[in-house]
């Protein structure tokens, strides 16, 4: 015992010499890492750390506020992929303006010098199997492939945002569960002092509270941390040249689901993920139909007019040119080409085949995803309710507690117990409330619409 005590003047008297350290320094002190605390490390010098003492240039800027919804609109104009959504859905209207292009004519324009002055040629394709109206309805599948693939992007991006506006969140209550924790050490520090001076507890009462003490500020500060780099990740992920944060008091909107988990079960078979699949077997049939096209012929007329001359003088002197004109009618009908159009039908038989199972699977999926979200939901909306009543319960136990230690009545383990208790009821709320926001924001992201 005498050890101890000698060891914890030393180590006091040390704190004392060197300043407090961080980890275990007020938390109302605010944020040592901000820029106005311009003292290094201990054991580092100022240009280790990368801080000019003396100057008031602003390292790390305070993060800007940020609504959920602004977060969500954010990510939705910003995110990579939703950007290369779009860019494909402008290549998908232009190849249906190109396949529209193609019932035209096609005309070109030649001129030279030598007995001919210009030629004009026009050719269309009269028949050819219907390969343009397949080609035309592939382009259509693949510009309706391209929205919703658009809206599936949008959807992921604004998972990605919430997750991690909702991260923030979990960080911040984190942050408020540790101060309170640090509150009640630091009453069950002071009163197990005065029991300790007034000799009816010993020593170790109050060398427990003081570790209850630096534990808590250690959460606090871990607690920080987390809130920061949630914030890191939330600024990268809405694309925000400048670091934002989750507002404070972001009501979050309802905490429920606005339709029935049958509606919901409708909705996610019919979701980004099911459209998607279901355009992909509408492109393969229709490629299958235009693999026939092969066996039927094609017709092709051309028109050509151009002017031209016989000899050199006539070209001197303007004379002895005369317009010339013809038209052509061609019919191709292919009779073998070495069984490629066999193996493009069996290519494309197996390509709606594939469709087929995957639009299947497509579906099987949504169904079973949408009952694990909805299980899952109801799971942390339950325990949510739960861990409300379990913290305003481990709060009064805790109450309880402090007045009996207080007289006398209970020991300090049974202090630390109901201590124990509470905070342990705190992450729990606090874990529960995360996992009903995120598994909200995926059901969301499966059925392709806001709820």
């Amino acid at each position: 015992m005498r050890c101890s005590v000698l060891f914890l003047v030393t180590m006091l008297s040390a704190a004392t010499a060197t300043g407090t350290p961080r980890a275990f320094a007020d938390p109302s002190a605010g944020d040592t890492r901000r820029p106005d605390a311009t003292a290094p490390a201990p054991g580092t010098h100022a240009s280790d750390a990368g801080v000019t003492v003396g100057s008031s240039s602003v390292i790390d800027p305070v993060p800007r506020p940020i609504t959920l919804e602004e977060a969500v609109s954010m990510a939705r104009q910003n995110a990579v992929a939703v950007i290369k959504a779009a860019g494909q859905k402008q290549t998908s209207d232009a190849e249906v303006r190109s396949a529209y292009a193609a019932f035209l004519p096609s005309v070109s324009l030649s001129a030279g010098t030598r007995q001919s002055t210009s030629v004009a040629v026009g050719s269309i394709t009269l028949f050819e199997g219907g390969r343009r109206i397949f080609e035309l309805q592939q382009a259509r599948t693949r510009q309706a492939s391209a929205v919703i693939d658009g809206t599936t992007q949008a959807f992921v991006a604004t998972l990605a945002a919430k997750q991690q506006f909702f991260n923030v969140l979990q960080a911040r209550e984190t942050e408020m569960a540790a101060k309170a924790q640090l509150a009640q050490a630091e009453q069950q520090g002071r009163v197990a002092n005065a029991r300790v001076r007034a000799r009816t507890a010993t020593r170790s009462d109050s060398l427990r509270a003081e570790i209850q003490v630096r534990s808590a500020r250690i959460a606090v500060q871990n607690a920080r941390d987390a809130a920061s780099m949630a914030g890191s990740a939330l600024t990268r992920i809405v694309g925000s040249p400048d670091p934002v944060t989750a507002t404070e008091g972001d009501s979050l909107g309802s905490a429920g689901l606005a339709v029935t988990d049958e509606s919901l079960r409708v909705l996610a078979e019919s979701g980004p993920d099911v459209r998607q699949a279901e355009q992909a077997l509408s492109a393969a049939q229709t490629a299958r139909r235009s693999a026939w096209v092969g066996y039927l012929p094609s017709v092709t007329a051309s028109y050509s007019r151009g002017t031209g001359g016989g000899s050199g003088i006539a070209w001197q002197d303007g004379s002895g040119f005369s317009p010339t004109g013809s038209m052509r009618l061609s019919l191709s009908l292919p009779l073998f080409n070495q069984l490629q159009r066999e193996g493009q039908i069996t290519q494309a038989e197996v390509a709606v085949h594939n469709a087929e199972a995957s639009l299947r699977d497509a579906r099987l999926s949504a169904r079973e995803v949408i009952f694990q979200l909805l299980v899952a939901f109801r799971s942390a909306q339950d325990r949510a309710a739960s861990q409300e009543l379990n913290v305003e319960t481990a709060v009064e136990d805790l109450r309880v507690q402090q007045l009996r230690y207080a007289e006398g009545a209970s020991t300090l383990l049974d202090l630390l117990t109901s201590q124990t208790q509470l905070d342990q009821a705190r992450r729990d709320l606090i874990q529960a409330r995360y996992d009903r926001r995120v598994v909200k924001a995926q059901i969301e992201a499966l059925v392709g619409r806001d709820l």
